[in-house]
Formats: structure tokens, sequence, C-alpha cells
């Protein structure tokens, strides 16, 4: 009578456990999509600035976030036939991927947390000379259109204010026609606006750009974080479930075997 009652409680946990995994595979297989949006959404939304920076650390982040949900999604289906199908080497195949998973977006959030670290003293460092050596020169238009989308999506004019451009290749060049700053720097833009640099035609804006693009990329660093940091602590919710209910189904094959 205890061995029956004990052996409709074990099959009672499975089930329960069986369900409760098929529902977080489910909602995994959503949040993988949630992580690849996020990364896919760093990269287009204002990607243009991505030249502007001095190294790959906030791309690299962006990047292995989508591989990250591309992962969970194929993983959140391989999950659910695993479940359904109770078989111990799929579940395993599945637990070991879970892991795998996590490893990535914990990189992808601890990338993005030590950039968020460093990314105010790599503006300052580089920002300033990318602008003023760069800008508008033979091989550099990526650089050029991005330094005129900052300004004109921020609203802001130079580094750290328009009299940095005062400094650049591109007004000291004698075919500039007295430009005093770039026509991106213009509160409407129209050509050869540059000219002026009174308050009522230009962004005059304190901290300048470097103020403005930090604040921009330090905000999405911390969604790349938080998302890659938050999702990996869900794997291992999955990964411990996972094992629990390859445990039982172990559990009830050794006494399948022994009944025999």
């Amino acid at each position: 009578m205890g061995s029956m009652y004990k052996d409709e409680k074990d099959d009672w946990v499975t089930v329960c456990l069986k369900y409760l995994l098929f529902v977080f595979n489910f909602l995994f297989w959503m949040g993988g999509g949630v992580v690849m949006g996020v990364g896919i959404w760093t990269l287009i939304d204002k990607g243009d600035y991505l030249s502007l920076l001095a190294s790959s650390t906030f791309a690299v982040s962006a990047y292995i976030l989508i591989l990250a949900g591309a992962l969970v999604m194929v993983t959140g289906f391989l999950g659910c036939c695993a479940v359904i199908r109770e078989q111990r080497s799929l579940l395993s195949t599945y637990f070991s991927c879970l892991l795998l998973i996590f490893l990535i977006e914990l990189i992808a959030g601890v990338l993005a947390y030590v950039y968020y670290q460093k990314l105010s003293d790599e503006l300052k460092q580089h920002l300033s000379k990318t602008m003023t050596a760069n800008y508008a020169q033979p091989g550099k238009e990526g650089i050029t259109q991005a330094v005129d989308r900052l300004q004109q999506d921020f609203k802001c004019c130079g580094s750290n204010n328009s009299f940095d451009w005062q400094q650049s290749v591109y007004i000291m060049s004698l075919e500039l026609e007295k430009r005093l700053v770039p026509d991106s720097c213009c509160k409407t833009m129209t050509p050869h606006c540059g000219r002026r640099d009174h308050p009522s035609n230009i962004y005059k804006v304190e901290g300048g750009c470097i103020t403005k693009l930090e604040h921009f990329l330090a905000d999405h660093l911390l969604i790349i974080g938080a998302v890659g940091i938050g999702v990996a602590c869900l794997q291992l919710a999955g990964a411990l479930l996972t094992a629990c209910f390859i445990y039982l189904l172990y559990k009830e094959e050794e006494e399948d075997f022994s009944d025999v």
C-alpha cells in the first residue's frame, strides 16, 4: 500500500514537472525572440554611431545577444520536444544547450557592464579626434555620415562644444567658403548654413555631443546587460528543472528495470 502511494506520488511529481518544463520552454522560446530583438534593435537604432567608437565591445555585445537569442529559440523548441518524448538523451542535450546559452548571455552582460565603466573615458579621448581629423575626408564617408546624424539627432555641435570645429581639418580647409561649423550643426539644415555659429542658428548644448552620445550608449548598455544577465539567471532555473526531470525519469527507468 505504501509502495503504491509512493509510486502515485512520484508519477504526480513527474507529470507536474513535465508540464512546468513545457510552459517554461514556451516562455523561454518567446524570451529568445526578445533577446534577439534587443540585439538587433541595438545595432539598427542609430547603429551609425559604432564607427565613432574606438573599440568594438558595444557591437560585440549586441552580436552576442543576437546569437544567444537565436540559440534560445532553437533550444526552446528542442526542449519542448524533449519534454514531450521524455527521452533522457534529448533532455541531456537540452540541458547542455541551456548551460552554453547561459555562458553566452553572461558574457554579453559582463562585456556590457565592463564597457559601461570605461565608456566616458573612451568617448573623451577618441570622439573629438575622430570628428576633427576624419570629418568630410576622403575614404571617411561613414564617419562623416555618423557625425552629421549624431549632431542632428541629438541637437548638438562638436564633441565638447561648437568651438571644437575650429581645429578640424574640415574647417581649416581653404575650399570651405568660410564655414565655422558643419551644416549639420544648424537647427535648420540648409546648404552653407554653417557660416554662422550664433546660438540662434546652431545648437549650443552644454557638454556637446560627447555627453549626448554617452547617455545614449549607456542606456543601451544597461539594457544589454540587464537582458543578458536576467535571461542567464532564468537559464539556471530551467537547467535545474531539467536536471530534476532527468533524475525522475532515470529513477523511473531503474524502478521499471528492478520490477522486471
